[in-house]
């Protein structure tokens, strides 16, 4: 994206003169998490006011239908509710929610959602696993000094763990992988204490799951880096607690920068795995409900180090809630230091899904330029009244609505929508995602309908937005017919129609990139394509070349 459209987000500026505090839940498959924050743009970063941190246990869905369970539910919006109440009395402008792995994967995890809506009002941002793992990376970058030294990061979360390779400029490698504490304990122990063969058996599962991400971090060590791990996430500090209790009699009273070394878990998993869940309650440091889960919580953090060989450990308490923070400031524009490229991780995710799918970016980024040129045109106009994020919405589409061609040429539109919503589409949530894939998915062909898989999920409200932005999309496309950039630039004009059955009249001057080319190709495919878009709008579109080629 262009220097010019960043501007016209207008992303910068509102909150750099001011002190705001902010809160960010963590919705997780164990637990419930809250940070309150006051954010100090001068320095820029961060000072904790309140933490809050429920255990609910969404993970404990239904077995039959992996349903998320009524009355956990129930008691997550309970908790949540209490959350604001205390975020507003703290005097937070905003509040923050992400859900992860439980609601992510569990088939009325939309329904929830849609439940805090109307309970509390709280809008719920229901991100990716690998989106998780980036917010991960920024939450650790924001609480330890990298010097340059690459840090292998692990989380390990109720229902997934998050491995991410980085350092002080970027994440190289970021990884979600579905082995939580909560889901290992649930579907693969059933003895208590655990017998011999189902010890092995969750040993072996977990290697086997955490080879690919382990793989994937050998492979972008550069030769002679000797990495360092850091661990976040309540399995990892609780087995400080323990640890640190036995060789010093007290529990740690912070555990941000304790050394974890791996001889000492080593000794902790085989005293875990000969108590039972009474038992292990009873240790200080281990609360009944961890008692439960960590035994698989802690192999997989044994697993983690042993392959990497990663002798020793250092937490950081810093994670996922802190990682939202860090990811407002930076789309508020008040990190401008070793974070700055953050900023702009929507564009760089989405180049590189073009990249990776050999989609023609000039041929994408003419197109993004002129969707965006459009949109910018008709909101100044108060000819749609979507919100200005819509725009990186339309510019993502725009650039990858042909990235369908990776997987074949025929209906090569549907083949677009799967590869950007499955994708590593980084910086945007579920929702969000879901919304740019069914762009793409109508930049040709047949307009949406209510049959079509991901579109019939939508909103009322985001149905309107694929109509509207998908014709746009669809205006630019015809606009750039021959893929060669022959329109250089429009100008548009609107020209209202009172008393007229539609709103008036939307014309585009095109300024041709080589002198003397009529164009004739774009003004056929736009004339062709653009009944879609007169009719989401209620206006007319018309279309001139250098006021001599006549209306179209």
């Amino acid at each position: 994206m262009t220097d010019a459209i960043l501007q016209n987000l207008n992303i910068v500026g509102k909150y750099s003169q001011q002190r705001p505090i902010l809160a960010a839940i963590d919705i997780g498959t164990n637990s419930l998490h809250m940070v309150v924050v006051e954010i100090k743009p001068e320095l820029p970063a961060f000072s904790v006011i309140a933490r809050e941190k429920d255990t609910v246990r969404l993970g404990d869905r239904d077995p039959a239908t992996g349903n998320l369970n009524a009355a956990i539910m129930e008691k997550a919006i309970a908790a949540l509710g209490r959350y604001q109440t205390i975020a507003l009395s703290l005097g937070a402008q905003e509040v923050i929610a992400v859900a992860t792995s439980a609601t992510r994967e569990a088939p009325n995890g939309r329904e929830f959602i849609d439940m805090i809506d109307r309970s509390l009002g709280l809008k719920v941002d229901l991100i990716s696993g690998v989106e998780e793992a980036r917010r991960i990376y920024l939450g650790v970058l924001s609480g330890l000094e990298f010097d340059n030294i690459p840090r292998i990061s692990i989380d390990i979360g109720g229902g997934s763990t998050e491995m991410i390779l980085g350092d002080s400029e970027e994440p190289r490698t970021l990884s979600s992988t579905k082995i939580g504490a909560v889901r290992l304990a649930s579907e693969l122990v059933t003895t208590d204490p655990i017998s011999d063969q189902e010890f092995t058996y969750l040993q072996a599962y977990i290697c086997g799951q955490l080879e690919r991400p382990i793989e994937e971090i050998r492979a972008n060590l550069k030769p002679g880096e000797r990495p360092q791990m850091v661990g976040t996430s309540g399995t990892i500090e609780t087995a400080c607690m323990i640890i640190g209790r036995e060789k010093t009699g007290v529990l740690p009273s912070r555990l941000h920068g304790f050394q974890l070394q791996r001889k000492d878990l080593e000794q902790l998993v085989q005293k875990m795995r000969r108590l039972n869940v009474a038992e292990r309650s009873q240790v200080p440091g281990l609360s009944e409900r961890r008692a439960e889960i960590i035994l698989p919580g802690l192999l997989v953090l044994l697993h983690a180090m042993t392959a990497l060989k990663m002798e020793s450990l250092l937490v950081c308490e810093r994670s996922l809630r802190e990682g939202v923070i860090v990811d407002w400031m930076l789309s508020h524009g008040l990190v401008e230091d070793r974070l700055r490229y953050q900023s702009s991780i929507k564009e760089r995710s989405t180049l590189k899904i073009a990249d990776k799918y050999g989609v023609d970016i000039r041929h994408g980024q003419k197109v993004a330029e002129l969707a965006v040129e459009i949109f910018n045109y008709m909101q100044t106009k108060k000819l749609h009244s979507h919100a200005p994020d819509a725009r990186r919405y339309l510019w993502s589409a725009a650039i990858l609505h042909n990235s369908g061609h990776f997987v074949s040429h025929s209906a090569h539109h549907k083949h677009s929508y799967y590869l950007i919503r499955y994708g590593e589409l980084l910086g945007y949530n579920e929702l969000e995602i879901e919304i740019i894939a069914n762009l793409a998915r109508y930049h040709r062909k047949t307009m949406p309908k209510k049959k079509h898989e991901g579109y019939q999920t939508l909103s009322r409200e985001n149905k309107l937005l694929v109509s509207q932005l998908g014709s746009i999309l669809r205006v630019a496309i015809a606009l750039d017919r021959r893929t060669i950039g022959a329109v250089q630039e429009i100008k548009c004009d609107f020209q209202s129609a009172a008393g007229q059955p539609f709103l008036g009249t939307l014309s585009l001057q095109l300024s041709p990139t080589t002198p003397g080319d009529d164009c004739q190709l774009e003004l056929w495919s736009l004339d062709f394509k653009k009944s879609w878009f007169e009719q989401e709008f209620g206006m007319k579109l018309m279309a001139q070349v250098n006021n001599q080629c006549g209306s179209q």
